[in-house]
């Protein structure tokens, strides 16, 4: 079967709480870097969910997308809609997840491209987005037409704690 794409409001965020929050906790445990340490406990992934996400998507100030195949939810990524006022031509992409068991299967593609194309409905012309330098995800965003803007060295540790690493920051213009 094939990959849904679909936009999550307030209510299917609570609807699927739980398996948001089991992708989270399981890509985290496989050495994602999404700003999060491991272990992660699966409370602390219902919170980021509940109290993080949630309440800027029905406000408004961001988008949630998720992915299902054959019934299974594998993957979300987010778009960052409320800029500063001097950027109102811009958006950000955040908090690409894709399953650790459902990786290279082309999910990623289709959450960046939906994103991408929510952006262009909503009148943006600049999308932006910061990866782990090196990580899996890089060639992905890359693939999608997103530009290398520059690195910046330690910024943030890996999610074992055992090393710091650099973010590449990417950009698109649509």
């Amino acid at each position: 079967m094939e990959t849904q794409i679909i936009e999550l409001d307030g209510p299917a965020i609570e609807k699927r709480l739980g398996v948001l929050s089991q992708v989270l906790a399981d890509s985290v445990a496989d050495g994602a870097a999404i700003s999060f340490m491991a272990p992660m406990p699966y409370e602390d992934a219902v919170l980021f969910w509940s109290r993080g996400v949630q309440p800027e998507v029905v406000a408004g100030r961001r988008v949630l997308f998720g992915a299902e195949r054959n019934g299974d939810f594998l993957g979300t990524v987010q778009l960052l809609t409320a800029m500063p006022p001097n950027q109102p031509h811009r958006c950000e992409i955040a908090k690409m997840i894709v399953h650790p068991r459902a990786r290279r299967l082309g999910i990623g593609r289709a959450l960046m491209n939906r994103a991408l194309d929510r952006a262009r409905e909503l009148g943006k012309t600049l999308v932006t987005l910061d990866t782990r330098t090196g990580d899996v995800a890089e060639p992905l965003y890359a693939s999608v037409g997103f530009e290398v803007a520059g690195l910046i060295p330690d910024f943030a540790w890996d999610p074992d704690g055992k090393a710091r690493h650099a973010t590449t920051y990417m950009f698109r213009r649509i």
